[in-house]
């Protein structure tokens, strides 16, 4: 998995690479139908979908044979719709393509539309309508610091940022402390536990298991990151279709540019966007957060495994630590709507939802006492955690044959003997 995750990271941003290089290349011919006479030729062609308008009279012999013909489908347009929009009708064998039908929707909505602002007899409407057309906003959103220095910001960079974030330390920490379980569960089922009970304390044999998954975890996600750019930059390349720019038409280019203009993406920006996020601050953050979530989680897995003889009798103390993983998650997916709500707050502070939460919280601007204080509160809960499973794990890792509840589980946990 460490060699074979990276190729699947990289096929989430590079398969829609390539199969969007794998569209319809077919020319579609649609027959029109109008019996108000009020729409010939104003449905505009586009470059792989063609309108032929027949006459009237010529609808049944269409019907009777239209499975010999040459059309993809076949459109009538039975009354004006101004006043019915409901009179049209799209016929075909099979069904029709979502860009077939928003073609037709487009087009004659955009022709209705003006139609509609004609007949308000507004003077100089074709130069009004241009003036419109050429309306464009672009807000830019600026990131102003402490002593004034400001930085250029984007709203949809930050979501981006912050979902991935929250959704990788759920993994992760999800991903790993099932393996902490796994490998304790394992140890005392195979009974190998008694041996390295003769050596080791038990504390120490917890502890071992944490850490040393804790580095292979650590280990693993810097190879993930390391491999996935390098399988991306090196196959990208293949995916991306080659432009020939001698047939760009300038007046294409032009509102190619418009649009990256608005849409706030343009090239020369987005590495002082991403500036803007301290990527370095932010990184070193996810690390922290991911060990520490690893920490707490996998020492509660850990006694949990230790307690039972197999995986079914483990359901009922399973259920109260997911728990608060996935309402980490949920929470942290609500982070970009409103990142100062309360509800975000305690989550960024509250140890068990806290490695999820503030990753996803972080890149909206905390400030520096927030952090420190998680990061205090996060210790603080891995160390209550740890302790706490310990007191279980001395007992429960050599306790067989027995039907384990929580009452059970409270005995070890208060018992003291050494």
């Amino acid at each position: 998995m460490t060699f074979l995750t990276p190729l699947l990271l990289a096929g989430v941003w590079i398969i829609p690479m390539w199969l969007a290089t794998m569209k319809d290349d077919k020319e579609k011919t649609l027959a029109v139908i109008d019996y108000t006479g009020l729409y010939e030729n104003k449905i505009e062609d586009a470059k792989l979908i063609k309108f032929q308008f027949i006459p009237q009279n010529e609808e049944l012999e269409l019907r009777s044979n239209f499975k010999t013909s040459d059309y993809y489908a076949f459109l009538i347009i039975s009354e004006d719709l101004m006043k019915n929009p409901g009179a049209i009708k799209l016929y075909s064998e099979t069904t029709i393509t979502m860009d077939v039908k928003d073609h037709v929707t487009r087009s004659l909505k955009e022709y209705l539309k003006e139609e509609k602002l004609r007949s308000y007899n507004i003077e100089n409407f074709n130069e009004i309508m241009a003036e419109i057309d050429n309306i464009n906003v672009d807000v830019a959103i600026v990131k102003v610091s402490d002593d004034g220095t400001e930085k250029r910001s984007s709203s949809e960079v930050a979501m981006i940022i912050s979902m991935v974030f929250g959704m990788l330390s759920y993994m992760f920490v999800l991903m790993y402390g099932t393996q902490v379980f796994n490998g304790v569960m394992q140890e005392k089922t195979s009974r190998i536990v008694e041996v390295l009970i003769s050596s080791v304390k038990p504390f120490e044999l917890m502890m071992g298991k944490i850490v040393g998954i804790a580095m292979v975890a650590f280990t693993q996600f810097l190879l993930w990151i390391i491999l996935t750019v390098v399988i991306f930059f090196a196959v990208t390349p293949f995916f991306t279709p080659s432009v020939d720019l001698t047939q760009i038409d300038p007046n294409s280019m032009k509102n190619m540019e418009e649009m990256m203009s608005v849409s706030g993406f343009q090239l020369d920006k987005i590495v002082e966007i991403i500036k803007s996020f301290n990527p370095v601050m932010t990184l070193l953050l996810f690390a922290f957060y991911f060990i520490g979530g690893y920490l707490l989680y996998a020492s509660l897995y850990a006694a949990v495994a230790s307690a039972v003889d197999n995986e079914a009798d483990s359901q009922q103390f399973m259920m109260p630590i997911t728990l608060p993983i996935i309402l980490g998650f949920f929470i942290a997916f609500t982070t970009f709507n409103n990142p100062e709500s309360q509800v975000v707050f305690w989550g960024s502070m509250i140890p068990f939802t806290s490695p999820f939460v503030m990753m996803a919280r972080i890149t909206y601007g905390v400030p520096g006492w927030e952090i420190f204080l998680s990061m205090g509160l996060l210790i603080l809960g891995f160390v209550f955690t740890t302790w706490f499973a310990a007191r279980i794990y001395r007992t429960g890792i050599l306790m067989y044959g027995k039907k384990v509840d929580y009452k059970e589980l409270w005995k070890w946990f208060m018992y003291s003997g050494k």
